[in-house]
């Protein structure tokens, strides 16, 4: 484990397992449907492209980004969309792709401003939820793990732009970030 962590949470081989599982899951509840994946950059861009080599349905993929941290470790509230999608969502079956659903406020704001574009359908996976952190209910469709209410980072999150190739998910050591105040 990097020295700027506490402990790893789930390792590489943890992980890969959960993935697989959640492809078989989205693969059977996808069949013959029209399936868009929207990732929301840039967290989820490593659990995304494992994510669609377990699905074994014909689908399209595109991104989206989306702030409200900055260099914070705590939600901004405010949301402000930095990349939109390339192609219409009206009467496709969408499935937004997210690294970590924390507060629920940016996910409830993607998740309004998506389904007033008419998709067929719209649902949500997550690679992880933080459901002690929540202010706004936001219902989750497929969920790779439960964390608890601390930092974490890496497998695509990150502090600060740094941490996100490591291959598990660690918490964060709170000296690291608490440096700056």
């Amino acid at each position: 484990m990097h020295p700027d962590g506490e402990r790893v949470l789930f390792t590489r081989e943890q992980i890969q397992s959960r993935v697989a599982g959640m492809g078989a899951e989205i693969s059977r509840d996808y069949r013959d449907k029209d399936l868009l994946i929207i990732g929301i950059l840039k967290g989820a861009v490593i659990f995304m492209s494992d994510l669609v080599r377990n699905i074994k349905v014909p689908l399209c993929f595109d991104f989206m980004a989306i702030s409200s941290y900055g260099a914070s470790t705590k939600s901004s509230g405010v949301v402000r969309i930095l990349k939109d999608l390339d192609r219409p969502i009206e009467n496709r079956h969408a499935l937004i792709v997210e690294d970590i659903v924390d507060t629920g406020l940016t996910l409830n704001y993607l998740v309004d401003n998506l389904k007033a574009r008419g998709p067929a359908s719209l649902r949500v996976c997550t690679l992880l939820d933080k459901p002690a952190s929540r202010i706004v209910p936001v219902e989750i469709n497929y969920n790779g793990f439960i964390v608890p209410n601390e930092f974490i980072v890496g497998y695509g999150l990150d502090y600060d732009g740094r941490y996100r190739n490591f291959p598990y998910i660690m918490v964060l050591n709170r000296k690291v970030y608490e440096r700056g105040k």
